[in-house]
Order: structure tokens, then sequence, then C-alpha cells
């Protein structure tokens, strides 16, 4: 269950990281829709860092290096990229504020993206935003096959690497819990964001 708590007519990016440093992220009920509102799950999505589970048949494909992988090379094409209408999401809740505001958020140094390309052409990738030692996923996409999930395999060996505490999806589907994600009460959750953020910014 997600709660709003209503919309907002000026969301700056210093507002951005002030409402997760309290649990709280935007979203827009569509791609055409000019405004946003806030999100506080009562259950929140995490991918504990200590229990991410790679299957076999991903860790061999990895092996074989189908990708080369980069790091904030394209942030505003990923983000493009997963605003794009898929067979399994037709729609998508990124609209033009939210791409702007984290594109800001990028050259401030707090949103990321890891991409994975192929002769020269991204053809999957996933973006979020780093504040202390917490990363909180966005979205993901993918044009070739595995191309997202092997970008997340890169991404959390990149938190592990990096001293980060906290790996936040928001929510869970089927895909993100075969990776290891849980479900975790908002007062759990809390708890965990709370230590995440006694961290120094991190450099991702």
């Amino acid at each position: 269950m997600a709660g709003r708590r209503g919309r907002s007519p000026e969301v700056t990016p210093e507002l951005l990281l002030r409402a997760y440093s309290i649990g709280l992220f935007p979203m827009a009920d569509s791609a055409d829709d000019p405004e946003l509102f806030w999100v506080e799950p009562d259950i929140r999505g995490v991918i504990p860092l200590d229990g991410f589970h790679v299957s076999r048949s991903l860790a061999k494909k990895i092996r074989k290096a189908p990708y080369e992988i980069r790091v904030d090379t394209a942030f505003e094409a990923v983000m493009a990229g997963c605003a794009e209408a898929a067979a399994d999401r037709p729609s998508t809740w990124i609209n033009s504020k939210i791409r702007s505001l984290y594109a800001t958020l990028h050259r401030m140094g707090h949103a990321h993206s890891v991409e994975a390309w192929e002769d020269g052409q991204l053809v999957g990738g996933l973006y979020g935003v780093s504040l202390g030692a917490a990363f909180f996923g966005e979205s993901m996409f993918s044009r070739r096959n595995d191309a997202s999930k092997i970008c997340l395999v890169y991404l959390v060996d990149r938190l592990k690497q990096g001293g980060f505490r906290l790996l936040d999806t928001q929510f869970t589907t089927e895909h993100l819990k075969t990776f290891g994600a849980i479900d975790v009460p908002k007062a759990d959750y809390e708890s965990m964001l709370s230590k995440a953020l006694a961290s120094p910014n991190l450099p991702f």
C-alpha cells in the first residue's frame, strides 16, 4: 500500500533530496501529466546487499561479457529508455518534470546510471539516486536480453565495494525477488534509512 502526500507545484532538486532522506519519492500519473505526487509506501522494497542472488545462468552469461558496462556516460539517455513504452509497460510514470529534476541531480553528483552498450549502442540500463550510504533505485530498461539484469549485478557489486548500506527498490516485483529483494515494514525501512544516511555521501 502506497500513501500519497499530495501534489506539489514546485519541486526543486534540493527538496527532492530532502524527500528521499525522509522516505518519500515522487511519481507522476503518466508521462503526459505535468504534476508530481509524493509516495511513501507502507511496505518498502529493498535488496539486502549481503543477500543479493545471481542465478547460475545469469552468472554464466556475465562471464561471457556480452555487453560493455559503463557508468554515468549517458544518464539522460538511460532515463529516456526507462520512459519508453514497452510490451510489459505500456505507460510510464516518468514525465518531463522528473526527467529534468533527475538530470539536475546527476549534474550535482546525486543521480547515477549503469549502462549496457553493444556495438556502440545503448541497449539497457538503470538509474537511481545516491545519498549518504543509500542508493535509491528508480527504473531500468532493456533492449537486449538480460541487459538490465546485468546492470543490476554491476550496480550491486559497485555498491558493495563502495561501502553502501542500503539499496532501496521502492517496491518489490517477482523479477526483483529472484535477486533477493524483500518487503520491509515502514518502521524497519526508516531505521535502515537512518543508519545509511548517518554516513557522509559516498562516492558512486
